[in-house]
């Protein structure tokens, strides 16, 4: 239990890098130059082993926000009669997607009275396996190297190397008061060869403010307002820092290995940009009114498939990277003990049917906002839609990824027959040449299996999979893509069964049993698209019970996870989760509209 709860961190990042910050000001897992680089601090995943970077004091009293609609971290420290603010944040600038600072930067300012604060800097390279060597460049200036991996440490105070892999400091600051610390991801051969140099107190000041700037910028292009802005904001400022700006990818979570179970080893990476995940994102952020993180998203889709519809990846590495081989590091404990740690996922390797669907509600929705495909596009869609047609009477591991035997998942069908039925809107709407009557066809043949073997008649709603009986959280997704509105009777009846068969503490579950595996945990997405159906059914109390308890979730900071533990009342799974902030929107711009869309017959 020395390890602090999921809720008690805070995220930072700069669309390149990101680090979570304690509640007591210690920075437990950075990942830098790349969200899915080696952690450069990951005590998160070992107490012992991992590697941090605190400033703060025993026994003081925090508390911490995000300043305005930034990710900028303000932590307050009130101790012997004082008051001092910690901020903490990436550096960031325009133009910063080729030209990225690569910095952290924390910044003490005295508001009140005397306070002292203590630094402990570890850093630990490679996920622990590597304690890097400190080695002094100049007054108050010390690199830390080993293997590939470099980082330069640059501070206006009084720095000791406590050993050849630790520095510490005492930081006194009194009101108005400024001490800044600087940490710099530098390749150590550059270190090597050429000398060091420290910013100037100014220099990092003025990246405070426009840093600040940046995030308030990006904030006021939102389209969005009524009671839900302040958490709808905050939620895509998540999915902002989660998109990487030098491809477009955009990455499930920050973190890798935070347990959905404790005890469990349910741990996995998600450090990577899942298309269906993304798509999703970008669904939310189009319902905000942002279009540049969607139009880069798709560029970074046909790029990492080679342009080829046939051969799209469940998940792609946010360079565009296709391996992405899962690893079991056996030296790291484990969040509170919970191993594996892993590293990869071997859901690259998965049948996924419904990332047809997904990729091609993308293209549909791109559309929708005046883009046309163009002929490279176009022939991408052709392919990647014949394709759907072919494959979707296989069995898949559906959008749970499970890791038994595939099966036939009603999500994925019908997310198959919505990569055709978008196709066909879309070729009419933008008059391109297409095989229509064999996609009508196919369309047809579809809902028929989806109606017939994915629908319970007896009470009258869609299962799980064809030929069961079991519910599943995620046949809530069905009217997202028009299979059936959201008021049709089927739907009404479904959502009410899930609600009633999956419902824990006030949450949903994804599913009540799977081989005998039991989900315990409620999972947070499902609980948001519960209230958006009720709400785009027009039953907005239902909707406002279920999104408040959801809400209620989150931590002070308005960050959720993937999974909630009702019994413990905490947050598990890896941190902050995107998923459940994209869905956090779509739930509350659902709640925010009086119209109720109705679907087409297709």
């Amino acid at each position: 239990m020395s390890y602090p709860p999921i809720g008690d961190y805070a995220l930072i990042g700069d669309c390149h890098s990101s680090a979570l910050v304690s509640r007591d000001g210690s920075i437990d897992w950075c990942c830098t130059p790349r969200l899915d680089s080696p952690s450069v601090f990951g005590r998160l995943l070992d107490r012992e082993r991992g590697g941090f970077c605190s400033i703060g004091a025993d026994g003081a009293e925090t508390s911490r926000r995000y300043v305005n609609d930034s990710l900028v971290l303000e932590t307050t420290f009130r101790a012997g009669g004082g008051e001092a603010r910690l901020y903490d944040f990436f550096a960031m600038r325009r133009g910063g997607r080729d030209r990225p600072y690569r910095q952290l930067i924390r910044i003490v300012e005295g508001v009140r009275g005397r306070v002292e604060l203590d630094l402990h800097a570890s850093p630990r390279f490679d996920y622990g396996e590597v304690n890097p060597w400190f080695r002094r460049e100049g007054a108050q200036l010390y690199s830390a190297i080993g293997g590939a991996q470099g980082l330069l440490f640059a501070s206006d105070f009084p720095m000791e190397r406590v050993d050849r892999h630790n520095l510490a400091a005492r930081i006194v600051v009194r009101a108005g008061e400024r001490v800044r610390l600087s940490i710099r991801y530098v390749e150590p051969e550059l270190l090597d060869d050429q000398a060091a140099v420290a910013p100037e107190q100014h220099e990092l000041d003025s990246r405070l403010d426009e840093t600040l700037t940046w995030w308030e910028q990006w904030a006021r292009e939102a389209q969005f307002d009524g009671p839900y802005v302040a958490g709808t904001i905050r939620s895509a400022a998540v999915l902002k820092a989660l998109t990487f700006a030098p491809t477009g990818a955009i990455a499930a979570a920050p973190t890798t290995s935070l347990p959905a179970l404790i005890p469990g080893d349910a741990n996995w990476d998600y450090r990577y940009s899942w298309v269906r995940d993304s798509t999703f994102t970008v669904r939310a952020l189009f319902e905000l009114g942002y279009e540049k993180e969607p139009e880069g998203f798709r560029r970074f889709v046909e790029r990492s498939a080679a342009g080829t519809g046939t051969d799209i990846q469940v998940v792609y590495g946010i360079g565009g990277e296709r391996r992405l081989t899962e690893i079991e590091l056996e030296d790291l404990e484990g969040y509170r003990g919970c191993a594996p740690v892993r590293i990869g996922n071997d859901a690259w390797r998965q049948e996924q049917l419904d990332v047809y669907g997904e990729a091609m509600d993308l293209a549909w929705r791109w559309y929708e906002r005046g883009r046309s495909p163009d002929d490279d596009y176009w022939e991408f869609i052709v392919e990647m839609v014949d394709t759907a047609c072919e494959r979707w009477t296989e069995p898949d591991r559906g959008i749970w990824e499970v890791r038994g035997e595939p099966r036939h998942f009603v999500h994925s069908k019908v997310m198959c027959w919505a990569a055709v039925d978008r196709a066909l809107k879309l070729a009419e709407a933008s008059a391109r040449r297409a095989p229509t009557d064999r996609w009508e066809r196919m369309r047809k043949e579809i809902r028929e299996a989806v109606e017939g073997d994915g629908f319970d008649d007896k009470r009258g709603v869609f299962v799980r999979e064809f030929g069961s009986r079991a519910l599943d959280a995620s046949l809530l997704l069905i009217p997202f893509v028009d299979f059936c509105a959201y008021d049709d009777d089927r739907m009404m009846r479904t959502a009410d069964a899930i609600a009633e068969e999956l419902g824990v503490g006030g949450l949903l579950r994804r599913y009540a049993d799977d081989d005998g595996v039991e989900e315990k945990g409620a999972f947070l997405p499902c609980s948001f698209w519960l209230a958006e159906v009720y709400a785009r059914q027009g039953r907005k109390e239902r909707a406002r019970v279920w999104f408040d308890n959801t809400v209620a979730t989150a931590n002070d900071l308005g960050l959720f996870s993937e999974q909630f533990d009702v019994d413990a009342g905490e947050l598990r799974g890896n941190f902050p989760q995107g998923l459940t902030h994209l869905s956090h929107i779509a739930a509350a711009v659902a709640l925010s509209e009086n119209r109720l869309p109705s679907a087409p017959a297709g």
